[in-house]
């Protein structure tokens, strides 16, 4: 009895130490990735950025989102804002974690 409670318990340990990196990993991939552009599409809970090398992604508003910077709520965003946005590459549809608004850059006069 022993020798067989012993062997199960072996064989859990492998199995666990086997396994530990995989979990580990998906821990590790739902760290916050950020991507920044420009608002091309902004709806009620739907946002739409596009970088300077021409990647569109959208991503969703949550419960959870927050909105800092040169504006302070998801309804103030406009089209043509700069924005930085933070998101969890697990996320089907993407989730905006955190949205940063950019203040405008002055206009240099040339």
């Amino acid at each position: 009895m022993r020798k067989t409670s012993g062997r199960v318990a072996v064989r859990v340990l492998i199995a666990v130490a086997l396994a530990l990196p995989l979990i580990l990993s998906n821990e590790a991939s739902a760290e916050f990735r950020e991507f920044s552009g420009k608002v091309t599409e902004i709806s009620g809970d739907e946002l739409v950025i596009d970088n300077r090398q021409g990647d569109r992604v959208s991503f969703r508003r949550s419960e959870t989102t927050t909105v800092t910077g040169a504006k302070k709520s998801w309804q103030a965003i406009e089209r043509g804002d700069w924005v930085s946005v933070s998101w969890k590459m697990v996320d089907k549809p993407r989730i905006a974690y955190k949205v940063v608004v950019t203040p405008p850059k002055p206009k240099s006069h040339k």
